[in-house]
């Protein structure tokens, strides 16, 4: 007798396109879910036949699963990442207004803007979110007073926030009050904390490429991601393990080296910095 296939729920949502695993658990613990007919704790599972429903619509398999969607969106300032548009005016996803249920990978904060994935891929997104994967995310930055050289060198070096050391990271000072940063992880308001421990203030912030896909698309608009993008996309995240196995690794004290950081791509700012005033 074949064992009986269950599934936590929230990567039951997941896996049929409706939100994020991130985004089920919000609508977990805010009690909008029901498993036949009853509100589940975090980390319930579904099994063959259960009736999932949100906000008390039944969502189903057999009626979300769609053929996968991938965008990069150039998302403007004052757009908040959250698939709930009930709660936010201002989301994401009635800002798109696609025709198909999808959901951003990742989040960038209200006051910044740039490239942001959206799809209704729920596997791609939690490979990606993963931090141990080390994939590249790059930012432009605008700060309030002069940078010095001081402040590109701790900046790289690491930063204590949230009871934590940022990693090390790519950073180079584009102008006077400007700099490039490449980050591998995605810790909360990141830079902005960052800046403000020393002493800096962010008045922008622009993301400019995440992994192998740079930002190409006007403020407000976007595109399908290309196959050439996915399928390299694709070849990143599988050296990903689930994170039931990255525990295994983790807890047998040998360091997992199946991801690898996206290669050094050559820096596209270089003749922009070249014409910038540096007075």
């Amino acid at each position: 007798m074949s064992e009986i296939k269950l599934t936590r729920i929230n990567k039951y949502l997941s896996e049929v396109g409706y939100c994020s695993r991130r985004e089920a658990d919000k609508l977990i613990e805010q009690g909008r879910i029901t498993l036949n007919g009853k509100v589940p704790e975090m980390g319930t599972k579904v099994a063959p036949g259960d009736e999932v429903r949100v906000n008390g619509k039944l969502v189903s398999k057999e009626e979300l699963k769609e053929p996968n969607v991938y965008l990069a969106f150039n998302k403007p300032v004052g757009i908040v990442c959250t698939t709930d548009t009930r709660v936010e005016k201002d989301n994401i996803i009635d800002y798109i207004n696609y025709p198909k249920r999808i959901f951003p990978i990742g989040r960038l904060d209200k006051p910044s803007e740039g490239l942001i994935f959206l799809t209704n891929d729920g596997d791609i997104v939690n490979k990606i979110l993963r931090a141990r994967n080390n994939h590249e995310k790059e930012y432009i930055v605008s700060v309030n007073k002069p940078i010095t050289k001081d402040f590109i060198n701790r900046m790289g070096s690491g930063i204590p926030i949230l009871g934590t050391t940022t990693k090390k990271c790519e950073v180079e000072q584009l102008g006077k009050y400007e700099f490039q940063i490449i980050l591998t992880q995605g810790l909360n308001r990141q830079i902005r904390r960052m800046c403000e421990f020393l002493g800096y203030e962010v008045t922008a912030l622009k993301r400019i490429r995440i992994m192998n896909v740079q930002l190409d698309v006007p403020v407000g608009k976007w595109r399908e991601l290309t196959e050439n993008e996915l399928k390299t996309i694709n070849q990143m995240v599988d050296a990903s393990v689930k994170t039931e196995e990255a525990s295994k690794i983790n807890n047998s004290g040998k360091k997992d080296r199946s991801a690898k950081p996206f290669p050094k791509k050559e820096n596209t700012h270089k003749s922009r910095r070249n014409r910038r005033d540096k007075s």
